[in-house]
This record gives structure tokens, C-alpha cells and sequence, in this order.
């Protein structure tokens, strides 16, 4: 039986769906939680997954640049116009509606990614192991409604 962690953070993001038919096509926002769950066969040397700290430090800049920001359709007709006027706080989804599902899934890719880039240093100590895997990603849009992303 694997270990498991989850290491949960929360932003405020908005968000359009162009392909909707009632009023989630007009910009509105959530609270949004994110968890992100790793698990592995043994612990390691401090009897940990990895430690919590790690799942900050990987995400931390991703997760700011979605907060207090409005994700988009690029094909949505007033893309461009908000992407103008609030620059990098828009965020385009190229040809997609920026669903909880789709966001969960860049989100899980973005981890995947930020952790196979990962190397410890004299600031960041916190090792991992190879052996540690993403078993997947859950994006909370409301208290009662989450998608996630698993591969």
C-alpha cells in the first residue's frame, strides 16, 4: 500500500466560458482550492512522501500568476480586448474554454513538469525521489463542485 500527501493551496480565479449556454459565459469567479496528491512505496530518510515545503516551492510562482487572474477561450471575441487592458492577469486558453477540468489538467502538467525540473540547493534542501509520483491534481471550483487530472 503506497504513502500518500496532498498539499492543498487556494486562489481567486475568475474565469469565461464562451461554449456555455447560460451564465457562466460572462466573466465570473471562484475561490478555488488545489490539491495536489504525491504518493510512493517507502518513505524516505525523514519518513516522508517529500516534504510539504517542496509542493510550495514547485508551485508557488504558477499558482501567483493564476491568482486574481481571468482565464479565457483565445478564441473568445473580447480575448484580445481583455488581454489590452489587464496584460498578463488574463490568462488565454488557445481554442479551449477554461474549464475546471482543462485548468486541472495544465495545472497537473505544469507540476509534472516543475517537478522533473526540480534540482535542490543551499536554499531549498528538500529532496526528491525519482520514485515519487503525481497521482493527480484536484481543482475545487465551488464548495460542492472539483474536477481533477490524473495520468
Amino acid at each position: 500500500m503506497p504513502y500518500r500527501i496532498c498539499k492543498t493551496f487556494e486562489i481567486e480565479n475568475g474565469h469565461m466560458l464562451s461554449k456555455h449556454p447560460d451564465l457562466c459565459k460572462f466573466p465570473h469567479g471562484h475561490t478555488r482550492k488545489i490539491e495536489f496528491v504525491l504518493e510512493v512505496e517507502s518513505l524516505d530518510e525523514n519518513q516522508m512522501v517529500c516534504d510539504f515545503k517542496l509542493v510550495k516551492k514547485t508551485m508557488k510562482n504558477f499558482l501567483s500568476s493564476w491568482d486574481h487572474a481571468l482565464c479565457m477561450n483565445t478564441d473568445d471575441p473580447a480575448f484580445a480586448d481583455f488581454q489590452k487592458r489587464y496584460g498578463v492577469r488574463v490568462i488565454g486558453f488557445k481554442s479551449k474554454d477554461p474549464t475546471t477540468e482543462v485548468m486541472a489538467k495544465v495545472i497537473y502538467d505544469t507540476f509534472v513538469k516543475e517537478l522533473a525540473d526540480y534540482k535542490p540547493d543551499s536554499n531549498t534542501p528538500y529532496l526528491l525521489r525519482q520514485t515519487v509520483k503525481v497521482v493527480k491534481v484536484r481543482v475545487w471550483e465551488t464548495s460542492s463542485s472539483w474536477a481533477e487530472y490524473s495520468d
